[in-house]
């Protein structure tokens, strides 16, 4: 699954605009690198997430195509 889509399905991000956004404006790394909105995300990486002054960092759990609200945060873990 495409990284801009997981951060929205998870609801990491809100929207999937957004998500596109902030992966172009380098703002997201896996595994410590950065990452563009098309990159392929796979159970076990670790994605960080910097928006503004706050960073987020996660680890995958489970890629799924669709997550109802309550099934979302079960996809990643809050490092």
């Amino acid at each position: 699954m495409r990284l801009d889509k997981y951060l929205k399905v998870s609801r990491l991000i809100k929207r999937r605009t957004v998500a596109n956004e902030v992966c172009d404006a380098k703002h997201v790394s896996v595994n410590g690198k950065i990452a563009r909105a098309s990159y392929d995300v796979k159970v076990g990486d670790i994605i960080e997430i910097q928006m503004g002054s706050n960073v987020t960092k996660a680890e995958v759990l489970a890629v799924n195509e669709h997550a109802t609200k309550n099934d979302a945060s079960l996809m990643y873990k809050i490092i």
